[in-house]
């Protein structure tokens, strides 16, 4: 599918999409073709429950005297809701009226329209990439009915009087889309196909986008200590790894911004097993390290002026005659003891090696990690919010923020000292959960606190937001990449040297 910006219609057999503001304004574009086509445009609206609220499409066939199939109005709300997150969702809405035509052209008229202090040619860019992220599809172990879930549609084209503004924009955020899709891709994929090897393997084509892709695998990973992730990784036949990926964007003597990322491919639980039902969802527990990895390649696929760092645990939870136990006791890289009480608290372990590998090694200006790491945290928060915890303020704020304008948003959470003594251990260092049912989450935020020393650090537990279970505006059901687009944001506002 291709993507277009001009200045004036190229098809005039494409199905046209029309903007309404709420309260059923049209737009000058849509006023304009109505006065041509004898009030058509109004007298739909007369007939049909449309406001233009924000999400609304009317999907119309079109009158006599035009080439075009079809005509769609994209309600897009009052003027004072208008912000790139709304944009982003009313492109996104466009796909799904178009998916299952025939149309082979579609033109949306925003012209030379400024809304909210938004310009005609961000308002196209954002369009665009709204449409773009939602056509996204993961078919590839489909079999039959192939040539009927093709998308017949060859060319979406956004009329603007700013073809420059929306080309430069659209043209940055094609990166980020990118990112996001080989995010979706990686979650997607079922755990006989992706596994810690397979899934480091992959990672090396990044090489290609100009990122250092470094493997360490088991016998590097004895030599560094790293007990808890091997702790987890023992019940597997699957060797574990630890991929580190490095973009370097400016001066190689800036500190790095640094990302990690819990990779557990598939997540049985151990021994401490999981119920049958619902495990399959359990092939994306890796969700953090696919959006480490999405990250990443939109950093270097953008050139991003900015030092950055991904570091992914991957390992496979299983039970089996040589699984860890609950009880066990092992030696975290940092030289910290923990007491496992429970296998399937697993994600904590992975994490709390290669934060304290990531910190030590590379002395970033911050870490964020990212895991699906609690179902505690999917009661507190659905699947609205991210559970966001830091030992920073400013950093916190910034997450906060960043997750506001992208809409990929993170509520913040607490790290308190109170917590500290609910993982305390009577024989170790610390333990892995606590006794009952409270604050789940958070002390699993506090013991990963152990394990980042005074670096500015922030934990993103994604459990409620890596799978969509319905259709949202830019995300099938399925596979959401959550955070990308969030950390992508950050990194562009806040770290990014500007040209």
């Amino acid at each position: 599918m291709d993507f277009k910006f001009s200045a004036k219609s190229l098809d005039s057999k494409a199905t046209k999409v029309f903007l309404c503001l709420q309260d059923k304004k049209l737009s000058k574009s849509a006023e304009d073709f109505d006065v041509t086509h004898q009030g058509f445009l109004k007298q739909a609206l007369d007939n049909n429950n449309f406001k233009g609220k924000k999400n609304e499409t009317l999907v119309l066939n079109a009158p006599s005297g035009i080439d075009s199939p079809r005509i769609i109005l994209l309600g897009l709300g009052s003027e004072k809701e208008i912000s790139i997150e709304s944009l982003e969702n009313a492109g996104g809405n466009i796909f799904p009226l178009i998916k299952g035509t025939p149309d082979q052209g579609l033109e949306v008229i925003v012209e030379d329209i400024s809304l909210n202090d938004f310009t005609a040619g961000e308002i196209c860019g954002r369009f665009a990439y709204g449409f773009l992220l939602r056509s996204w599809s993961f078919n590839k172990y489909k079999t039959k009915d192939i040539e009927e879930r093709k998308i017949a549609l060859k060319t979406a084209t956004f009329l603007t009087n700013e073809t420059d503004k929306a080309e430069k924009l659209f043209s940055s955020l094609e990166h980020v889309a990118a990112g996001v899709f080989l995010a979706r891709e990686f979650v997607s994929e079922p755990p006989n196909v992706l596994y810690p090897a397979s899934m480091a393997e992959r990672l090396q084509e990044l090489t290609k986008l100009g990122i250092k892709v470094e493997v360490l695998g088991l016998e590097e990973l004895k030599k560094l200590g790293m007990g808890a992730l091997l702790g987890v990784a023992q019940g597997s036949i699957r060797e574990p790894k630890v991929v580190v990926l490095q973009w370097i964007g400016t001066d190689p003597a800036e500190k790095p911004v640094a990302f990690i990322g819990k990779g557990v491919t598939f997540d049985t639980g151990g021994i401490s097993l999981k119920p049958s039902a619902n495990m399959w969802d359990m092939k994306y527990d890796m969700a953090g390290s696919a959006v480490v990895a999405g990250l990443l390649r939109a950093l270097a696929g953008r050139k991003a002026k900015v030092n950055a760092i991904g570091v992914v645990g991957l390992v496979e939870n299983m039970p089996s005659g040589n699984a860890q136990r609950p009880s066990d006791i092992v030696t975290s890289m940092s030289g910290q003891t923990i007491e496992v009480l429970d296998t399937d608290a697993e994600g904590r372990l992975v994490l709390a090696d290669i934060l304290w590998y990531t910190q030590d090694r590379f002395k970033p200006q911050f870490m964020i990690d990212l895991a699906t790491l609690t179902g505690a945290i999917v009661i507190a928060l659905g699947d609205y919010f991210s559970g966001l915890f830091s030992n920073n303020d400013d950093l916190r704020e910034k997450i906060r923020l960043a997750g506001e304008k992208t809409g990929e948003r993170a509520w913040p959470m607490p790290l308190d000292a109170r917590f500290e003594r609910e993982i305390e251990s009577e024989i170790a260092d610390l333990k892995n959960i606590t006794f009952g049912r409270k604050a789940g989450s958070a002390t699993a935020g506090q013991f990963l606190k152990r394990f980042v020393n005074d670096t500015p650090w922030a934990h993103l537990d994604i459990a409620g937001m890596a799978w969509a279970d319905k259709d949202l505006p830019t995300v099938a059901k399925g596979a959401t990449a959550y955070g990308v687009r969030l950390l992508n944001e950050l990194v562009q506002n806040y770290y990014e040297k500007q040209q």
